[in-house]
Parts: structure tokens; C-alpha cells; sequence
């Protein structure tokens, strides 16, 4: 009898999207296709999976109109938003109601990253950490190397996307891999094992196994990327599911996973 590995509780990454949605000026993509909500809760059933966390894309800035709308709809997600430094916390704490539990940030590989000991960066910091909030970073290795550290006596719980190595230099070795080590021993700091179809293939059980040793499970969450953009001719949601139970073959070690982006997303 084949044996058929128990699938995560929650894909803590997918994006959802539809052709009417406004793209940013400087989108790297303008994908020509509709991932609704409806298609992403599709292959959430599909694949046995309770829970969904929908992530802020880069591409549409800080329209997060469709991802609300999702949210009021459906109490198995949640979601994170981008959003203007500038939010108040009023707005912030109706999002927070709504189902956003963080706000992403990223920006270009080459663009100055904000004036960290500044007014303004700490004033937003600080009103997450009172909301509840985490803020989740999509930046290059240069990037992370300067702002977790950065971060690290605000109070604020971080999540750094795809495994901390998609936009770094020197992978394992890089000062932005070496700086998210360190974060996580902080206690607040997590990394999603997602997006491996946009890394080398040859090296994914690596990333993995170094996470899974110095991390840990409890600080790992897995998440799909889904809809795979710019790589939907060649990933599916099978196969991203498929590549999870290969990197992280314990079954233990992702149930704890899962226990712990449950925890985090939703309590």
C-alpha cells in the first residue's frame, strides 16, 4: 500500500488576484490570467488543507481591496496587506478585526531601505507591535543583513519569505541568511519553507535541513506561492506539496510546523 503523507493544516503563502486589479508602475509582472479566491479555496479542498493565509503582492502595491473582500467572506483565512507608514491606528486595528495579522515589505534589490532609527519607521513599527501585528520582509540578503538587527529591539514579531535566500547573495553563507539565524534566536522571528520552485533544486533539502537544525520546526512555517507567478506553466499545487514532503521527510517536524503557523495566523 502506498503510503500518502497527512497534508499541512495551513499554506501560509499564496497570493490571489484577478485581471481587473490595478498593477503598480513598477510591477515586475502583469500576470493575464484570474487566480480568485474561489480557484485558491479550490485547491485548498482539493488538497485536504483547512486553512489559507493570503500574502501581499508586490504587483499591486497597496490595493488590498480584493484581499478584504476575501477575508469577510471567508473565516478560514487570513491575510497579510501592504501598507502606507503613514496608517493610523484606527485603520490598523478595523484591519486587524478584519483578519490582516501583518504587513509585508519589499522593495526593489536596489532601493534604500527606509530610515530605520527615524521617526517615522519606529512610529509604524510601533503601532504594529500595539496592534498586534507582524511585519513579514521579501528582501535581499544586503537588506535583511541591516533591518532585522534593525528590528530587533522593537518587540515586533518578523517573517521572513522563501526560506530567506530568493533575493540573497552567498546563500547560506551571506550576511542576509547569517542575520536571519540570529533574528531567530530573538525568539520572534520565523521563516516560511515556500516558493522552492524559484530556488535551486539541487540545493532545496539543504536549505531545508540547516533551517530544521538551527530554527527549528516551531519556527518554520511551509507555504504554497501559489498561483506560482511567472512559473505557472511549470509548478502545480501538487508539486509544491510534493517538494514540502521531500525537504522536510518527518512527518513530526511538519505537523509541528503547521501546529505552530496555526498558532501564529490564527490565536
Amino acid at each position: 500500500m502506498n503510503y500518502k503523507p497527512e497534508p499541512p493544516i495551513i499554506d501560509a503563502h499564496a497570493h490571489i488576484f484577478t485581471r481587473a486589479m490595478p498593477f503598480t508602475d513598477t510591477a515586475w509582472t502583469q500576470p493575464n490570467y484570474d487566480y480568485p479566491i474561489e480557484a485558491y479555496l479550490g485547491d485548498l479542498d482539493a488538497h485536504g488543507i483547512s486553512f489559507g493565509v493570503v500574502t501581499a503582492a508586490s504587483l499591486f502595491g497597496e490595493y488590498n481591496d480584493y484581499t478584504l473582500a476575501a477575508l469577510a467572506r471567508h473565516k478560514r483565512l487570513r491575510a497579510t496587506v501592504m501598507l502606507d507608514p503613514d496608517t493610523g491606528p484606527a485603520e490598523l486595528a478595523d484591519l486587524k478585526a478584519a483578519g490582516v495579522c501583518g504587513i509585508r515589505f519589499q522593495i526593489p534589490l536596489s532601493a534604500p531601505l527606509p530610515d530605520m532609527q527615524g521617526y517615522r519607521f519606529r512610529r509604524f513599527v510601533r503601532r504594529l507591535v500595539d496592534g498586534g501585528m507582524h511585519l513579514e520582509l521579501n528582501l535581499g540578503g544586503d537588506q535583511l543583513s541591516q533591518m532585522l538587527p534593525a528590528l530587533a529591539d522593537h518587540g515586533i514579531a518578523v517573517v521572513v519569505d522563501h526560506f530567506g535566500l530568493l533575493r540573497s547573495e552567498g546563500e547560506m553563507e551571506g550576511a542576509g541568511f547569517t542575520a536571519l539565524l540570529r533574528a531567530v534566536e530573538n525568539g520572534r522571528t520565523y521563516v516560511k519553507v515556500s516558493a522552492g520552485f524559484r530556488l535551486p533544486e539541487d540545493r532545496l533539502v539543504t536549505y531545508a535541513d540547516h533551517l530544521l537544525t538551527t530554527a527549528g520546526a516551531d519556527r518554520l512555517f511551509w507555504g504554497s506561492d501559489a498561483p506560482f507567478v511567472g512559473a505557472e506553466d511549470r509548478v502545480s499545487y501538487t508539486q509544491t506539496l510534493e517538494t514540502f514532503y521531500r525537504v522536510v521527510p518527518n512527518a513530526r517536524d511538519r505537523r509541528r510546523m503547521s501546529d505552530a503557523a496555526l498558532r501564529f495566523y490564527f490565536f
